[in-house]
């Protein structure tokens, strides 16, 4: 049901703006994650992964626009030593990933002609996870994630750099309720507009 009517919201504002919109541009991007999971006996470390995927990019003005994208995404993260001692079927000091489908929905401001200050929420939907967190080889996290996202992107003519900074909103974990766990960490990137 979320995804849903995340996909008719994002749909309706994408449609809206474009009948607006004074440009309307498609592009690539790619670049590295460094995240880590918020959450009780996770090590408190960063780790790297990385992203790739499309975005659109509609300005109404010279000034405001919306940037949606879709991306893979993948969050790589480690147990703590007393994993397995706060969940009684949790394995201890094991690395795991994430595979996320991600849909950030960026409003755009350009105080600047080449650089744009970037804020929006994320929806992700998680497309597959190691399953050695858990002795029972149950899932440990939770289908969806949703996400606030701030950031800056330079312009380049065509290409882009940027960086953001990405924080989880809800709890994703599934093994229990009474310890929340979220997706937490940055973002650096470039892309090039293809049309």
């Amino acid at each position: 049901m979320k995804k849903r009517m995340l996909a008719l919201f994002s749909g309706m504002m994408l449609f809206s703006i474009t009948c607006m919109a004074q440009s309307l541009h498609v592009g690539i991007k790619a670049g590295a994650n460094i995240f880590k999971v918020d959450g009780k006996s996770f090590n408190d470390e960063f780790k790297f992964g990385y992203h790739i995927g499309a975005f659109g990019e509609v300005y109404i003005n010279e000034k405001w626009g919306v940037q949606p994208e879709l991306l893979f995404s993948q969050t790589n993260f480690r147990t703590g030593n007393g994993f397995n001692s706060v969940y009684p079927n949790g394995v201890s000091d094991v690395k795991g990933k994430l595979n996320y489908l991600s849909i950030p929905v960026l409003l755009c401001y350009r105080p600047l002609s080449l650089v744009a200050i970037q804020l929006g929420p994320q929806f992700g939907t998680l497309l597959n996870q190691d399953k050695n967190l858990l002795n029972n080889g149950k899932e440990a996290f939770k289908k969806g994630d949703f996400s606030l996202l701030v950031g800056a992107q330079l312009n380049l003519m065509k290409f882009k750099v940027g960086a953001r900074y990405v924080i989880g909103l809800n709890d994703i974990n599934d093994v229990e309720d009474s310890h929340k766990w979220k997706n937490q960490g940055f973002q650096l990137y470039v892309g090039a507009r293809i049309l």
